[in-house]
């Protein structure tokens, strides 16, 4: 796991400042003081593009439907494929509540 490299008390915060969070509004909130709105862009993005290979959608159809490079979209599937599976787990999770 990538992240072991910088797991420590301050990442912990953040992650506990996250899971605090009680609904999207917070969210929102949170992020816009937190990040750029390019960084929020770009978590979102890959977390859409995550969805659409789970879907099984092309490259070509998910760089024109969000604007994601080929590199940006090969380094999701790559963590699809040989990563911890959270965007797995976090995407069949929104879709069980939102059934």
């Amino acid at each position: 796991m990538q992240i072991d490299k910088i797991r420590g008390q301050a990442l912990d915060q953040l992650f506990k400042a996250i899971l605090s969070l009680e609904d999207i509004e917070e969210c929102y909130q949170f992020f816009d003081d937190l990040c750029t709105i390019n960084e929020i862009q770009s978590l979102s993005q890959r977390l859409q593009v995550a969805k659409m290979l789970k879907d099984g959608n092309t490259y070509h159809k998910i760089e024109t439907e969000t604007g994601a490079s080929t590199a940006t979209i090969s380094r999701v599937k790559r963590c699809l494929n040989y990563g911890n599976d959270a965007y797995a787990m976090a995407l069949d999770r929104i879709e069980e509540k939102e059934k």
